[in-house]
């Protein structure tokens, strides 16, 4: 896998990323329908154009295979192809996130318990959670930091 940051955030990628986004949140976020799913999709492509930093994999073919996100230290988001998930590509992009832009901080929904069990797994604590996500939806968010390096 290619690890390489985006400064020219075409159209073609920004619908490109979504479709690695839609995958991997089909894949990953059981407790959203199809119609929560839509609704939240409608919002990533201008998230990923807003990010400080936009963080790709790239597979053999030259497809992104994942991808991330990160503003002030923080992990914003972090998205995987279910067919590249582990296979530690996840972990590649947390250890480049950690050591090129100082990732400190991360939210995650509580109800992907793999996520939070991965995000552990790299060296991360819980030390808040909230009853309802960004957006006021009742999708619980444990805000965790990094307690050691991994």
């Amino acid at each position: 896998m290619k690890v390489i940051e985006i400064t020219e955030r075409s159209s073609e990628l920004i619908q490109t990323l979504l479709k690695v986004w839609e995958n991997s949140v089909k894949a990953t976020h059981l407790f959203l329908s199809n119609d929560e799913i839509n609704n939240i999709k409608q919002y990533v492509p201008q998230a990923l154009k807003a990010v400080s930093h936009l963080i790709i994999a790239k597979n053999a073919q030259g497809s992104p295979a994942g991808f991330m996100g990160i503003e002030n230290e923080s992990l914003e988001m972090l998205f995987i192809t279910p067919e590249e998930r582990g296979k530690g590509l996840g972990k590649q992009l947390i250890q480049y996130g950690i050591k090129h832009y100082s990732v400190k901080k991360l939210a995650v929904n509580e109800q992907n318990p793999k996520a939070k069990g991965f995000y552990e797994h790299m060296g991360f604590q819980v030390y808040k959670r909230t009853d309802q996500d960004e957006q006021g939806n009742p999708y619980p968010l444990l805000y965790m930091s990094l307690s050691q390096k991994p």
